[in-house]
């Protein structure tokens, strides 16, 4: 049976434990060029969220992924192939479906990579679509308290509405001083 899925006010404490578990990632992959950002709900101050830290890392490649299973697995995360999405890499810790740190690793520029960023900080910039998005999150874990598949998917068209406006506002985010062809990550 899965957990069920509980949405929590606010908690401060999400950006200090990204960064801390920032350092631990950096750590177990040292000697390895890579970007990371907090994304996800606990990186949106103000944003209730189930209290799951979502990670991304850029990489070049994906390929070179594959050398960093057995490193993150000593602190914790296990690799989870997911077919369904070719263009990323996943990393769980915690329990199957309640895990409390997921780690994602895309190609650095990629479009997943920007509309990560995208839809964080439009949520960031803008209180009222904010308070839209934590609402409908809360009906839909009131509407499917069990089923991460199901909350999941029926977030995806109002976080297709946000990436399209988002895009319309500003193209994608742009990050200062990288720049993926001159070895920065």
């Amino acid at each position: 049976m899965e957990k069920q899925i509980i949405i929590e006010q606010y908690n401060p404490n999400w950006i200090s434990e990204f960064h801390q578990e920032k350092t631990r990632i950096m750590t177990v992959l040292h000697g390895h060029r890579l970007y990371i950002e907090h994304i996800g709900s606990t990186s949106v101050k103000g944003l209730a969220a189930k209290p799951v830290l979502d990670i991304m890392a850029a990489v070049r490649h994906l390929d070179e992924v594959e050398s960093f299973i057995q490193p993150l697995r000593s602190i914790g995360y296990e690799f989870i192939p997911h077919k369904e999405f070719p263009d990323r890499r996943f990393f769980r810790k915690g329990q199957w479906r309640a895990g409390t740190h997921h780690l994602h690793f895309y190609i650095f520029g990629s479009e997943q990579w920007k509309d990560q960023l995208s839809f964080r900080d439009y949520l960031s910039a803008h209180p009222e679509v904010r308070k839209q998005y934590q609402q409908l999150k809360q009906h839909l874990a009131e509407k499917h308290p069990n089923d991460r598949t199901r909350y999941t998917e029926a977030k995806a068209p109002f976080i297709q509405n946000v990436l399209k406006k988002a895009n319309e506002e500003v193209p994608h985010p742009q990050i200062e001083g990288i720049n993926v062809d001159d070895d920065t990550i």
